[in-house]
């Protein structure tokens, strides 16, 4: 006896397939070809100067081979710039977090006009537009050599990232506490601290947390340009040829990151 095939049986067999990101494969496909043409023209137009890089793969054999083992013999020196990088980082992220809250309010359309809204997204575009190294060399110029300059850096470093993320996020709150306060009578200041702020907490944690990591690491790089910090330790080291000082201090800024962010990770737990 023969079984007839059923509808149930007929749609058991297809199998969905997502559909592609751009319909049209004729834009689809020539997309991609753009894009491989625009890369094999941008490999084959830079500058690569194959023989500067043949020469310098012995160099680089050698800093290598001076950095082991790593010398630890300055630990004061060594804890001193370290000591100073810790400062700035948290420094600026404190001043940057406590700046940013404003800001991302301002920059939140569901909770600022439009002209604050405006100036709120000004505010942030400018801090996100320029290099931490580009602005500590403005800084440095401005204030001179030191740990005040790293910490205007990152503090405006930590405003461009803190306060774009902040302001997305007030823009995705529940609504719903919002409008419970509205009804009964609640100012906007009130409604800010008791019915925004307490959705977006967690999240400010999380974000305060992982810029002290980011700071951590920036503090040392603005350093190289004479912004204090460990920066300026590692690129005196690279300067006197003292590779395996400097290698020491690579491994410490990687210890101290791996710290920082188990210490993260602890707090975030805790928080959610």
């Amino acid at each position: 006896m023969t079984r007839v095939k059923t509808g149930a049986d007929t749609s058991s067999n297809r199998v969905w397939k997502k559909p592609p990101f751009i319909a049209n494969p004729w834009v689809r496909y020539g997309l991609i070809a753009i894009a491989l043409t625009y890369l094999y023209w941008a490999f084959s137009t830079l500058p690569f100067n194959w023989e500067r890089v043949s020469e310098g793969l012995p160099r680089a054999a050698r800093i290598f081979g001076g950095a082991f083992p790593p010398s630890f013999e300055r630990g004061s020196l060594l804890w001193t710039g370290f000591k100073e990088s810790f400062q700035i980082a948290f420094l600026a992220t404190l001043m940057g977090v406590g700046l940013s809250l404003p800001i991302a309010v301002m920059a939140a359309k569901n909770v600022a006009p439009l002209p604050i809204y405006l100036l709120g997204r000004a505010l942030i575009v400018i801090s996100r537009s320029f290099h931490p190294v580009i602005v500590a060399i403005l800084f440095v110029a401005a204030v001179g050599f030191g740990p005040l300059a790293g910490i205007l850096t990152l503090t405006l470093y930590s405003i461009g990232f803190v306060a774009k993320l902040l302001a997305e996020e007030i823009e995705e709150i529940d609504w719903g506490q919002v409008e419970a306060m509205r009804s009964v009578g609640a100012g906007y200041f009130k409604i800010l601290v008791f019915g925004v702020f307490p959705q977006i907490m967690p999240r400010q944690i999380g974000l305060s947390m992982y810029q002290l990591d980011s700071n951590l690491r920036a503090s040392a790089v603005v350093g190289i340009v004479g912004a204090g910090g460990i920066g300026g330790t590692l690129m005196n080291a690279f300067g006197r040829y003292d590779y395996d000082f400097a290698f020491a201090i690579l491994l410490m800024i990687i210890a101290i990151i791996l710290i920082s962010e188990g210490f993260s990770g602890w707090v975030r737990k805790k928080v959610w």
